[in-house]
């Protein structure tokens, strides 16, 4: 009877055993799948990382080319539409025609502008504005080289693309509109730009002499010529929008202070919406 007991009591510990064993090696079988499991998915998600890197990469490159090519396109579109709006060779010849009229016209006004500077400059010695003595003695040595500068050139007016470019802006002097191209508002812009320069010196030199304001009273202003070349713009459009910006310039610097421009690289500039207002261009339709 004890036997049978001892036997059952044996029997019963080694299935114990064996049934731990099998549930332990089922575990670890299992624990070796999930690992594996998640192995696999780790590599699968860092490929799947890959290739979306690799897809985006290859989209940042497709979107680059296909923003190239469209820049290409527009510039091809904007040469042709530039050849097929370009004037004729008539109406160039014609252009360049009138701007060697005017051109030997502006370096007869430049000239008769000697006998002014000189009569200004004995009226500012007779005010001891000694400043702006200077100041004009400056500006005039700059007009007479500018002068020079037009005497000895030789100009080729067939390849500037001003005489054959038709008018792209419109602007308003007065009660009259004009026209012009992209070289021709170029020139208006610096027309303001030199006179506000000019003025915001002019305006200093008096203000050093302890003058009263008077923009209209400098050489300078009356004058409205430096910076001009004789081309693109008639001189009368020149000497308008030089005034516009002198005035400007002076009042800054009798008052000594940046209303309407900055310093800019070593000179005095307008401020890009002061200048806007001024010249008013209009882009035609």
């Amino acid at each position: 009877m004890k036997t049978s007991i001892l036997i059952r009591t044996v029997l019963s510990v080694a299935l114990g055993t064996a049934l731990v064993a099998t549930s332990l090696a089922g575990r670890a079988q299992q624990g070796q799948d999930d690992r594996a499991q998640h192995g696999n998915a780790a590599q699968q998600d860092a490929q799947d990382r890959k290739e979306d890197k690799k897809d985006g990469k290859n989209a940042k490159d497709d979107d680059k080319e296909q923003a190239k090519s469209q820049q290409q396109q527009q510039q091809q579109r904007q040469q042709d539409q530039q050849q097929q709006r370009r004037l004729s060779q008539q109406q160039q010849q014609e252009r360049i025609r009138e701007q060697k009229q005017m051109l030997a016209e502006y370096n007869q006004r430049i000239a008769a502008q000697q006998a002014v500077a000189l009569q200004n400059a004995k009226q500012l010695e007779q005010q001891k504005r000694l400043a702006h003595y200077r100041y004009q003695q400056a500006y005039y040595e700059k007009l007479r080289t500018q002068q020079r500068h037009l005497e000895n050139d030789r100009y080729d007016y067939d390849n500037d693309p001003y005489y054959y470019t038709p008018a792209t802006y419109r602007y308003r002097r007065g009660d009259r509109y004009y026209e012009t191209n992209q070289y021709g508002a170029d020139q208006l812009r610096q027309a303001s730009n030199s006179g506000y320069h000019a003025g915001y010196d002019a305006g200093r030199a008096d203000r050093e002499d302890r003058w009263q304001f008077d923009y209209r009273g400098s050489f300078a202003y009356q004058d409205a010529n430096y910076g001009f070349d004789g081309r693109h713009v008639r001189q009368e459009d020149y000497n308008h929008y030089f005034r516009e910006g002198f005035r400007r310039g002076y009042e800054d610097g009798y008052y000594s202070r940046r209303q309407y421009g900055s310093r800019v690289d070593g000179s005095d500039v307008l401020l890009g919406t002061v200048l806007s207002v001024i010249l008013g261009l209009q882009p035609l339709q």
